[in-house]
């Protein structure tokens, strides 16, 4: 099929009125701490409609640098840290072996918002990988048991005939262990809300942690900095 991609870009729209409510939003109203905020925001995107609202953006580097970026699940967030889970073995969980920081980006188009989260990532003990993994679904065990990720793959009937022994193996023992599954969390430096504004008027709302001189000196009553940013 010819496809014109140019025409194609100029004919879309971002932010369909048919599909999309931006509602308002006012920093000053925003709570102290980012992930009341996150949690407020998540929930009106599912009462919205969102599709996936769970799925994330997850940004990682190599140890010479090099980005790398891909859409992963969130498992959680609380005063930890915002959760997700791989293979150790897997190309993000070799970068953050040599690299552990990460970025996260969350999107919902229905309301025209961004979350963007960014700082360390440590890994959760093997129990509570565990217990992560066998509190999802039989095809996410089926999925961590089917072989190396991202390592190179011969041919697709090799994968046809790993996938089918390890949803065999799912289904008949579920509590079968996945040794290099691995829970992480990243702890936030930094939070940045994005809402936009049908005038392009964005409202960004950055928290940022407070660095230990701020600490020191008491110049916030809780840990956050709380900061706008031009759109």
């Amino acid at each position: 099929m010819d496809t014109d991609l140019d025409a194609l870009l100029r004919s879309l729209r971002v932010w369909d009125p048919e599909v999309t409510r931006l509602p308002g939003f006012d920093p000053r109203e925003a709570p102290a701490d980012p992930l009341d905020l996150f949690t407020e925001w998540f929930a009106q995107a599912v009462a919205a409609g969102e599709r996936e609202p769970h799925t994330m953006s997850l940004a990682t580097a190599d140890a010479g640098g090099d980005p790398d970026v891909r859409v992963v699940m969130l498992h959680g967030a609380d005063a930890q840290g915002w959760a997700f889970a791989t293979h150790a073995g897997s190309r993000k969980g070799r970068q953050l072996a040599d690299r552990p920081h990460a970025a996260l980006l969350f999107y919902w188009p229905v309301l025209g918002r961004q979350v963007r989260v960014r700082g360390p990532v440590t890994a959760a003990p093997r129990d509570e990988a565990r217990t992560d993994l066998h509190a999802r679904s039989t095809g996410a065990l089926a999925a961590a048991l089917t072989g190396a990720q991202s390592e190179l793959l011969g041919s697709l009937g090799e994968l046809d005939r790993a996938s089918a022994a390890a949803w065999q193996r799912a289904e008949a023992a579920p509590d079968t262990e996945a040794p290099s599954w691995t829970l992480y969390r990243l702890r936030p430096d930094e939070v940045e809300f994005f809402q936009g504004d049908a005038r392009r008027r964005h409202v960004r709302l950055r928290y940022r942690a407070r660095a230990e001189q701020e600490k020191r000196e008491g110049r916030e009553e809780s840990g956050w900095v709380r900061e706008l940013l031009w759109p």
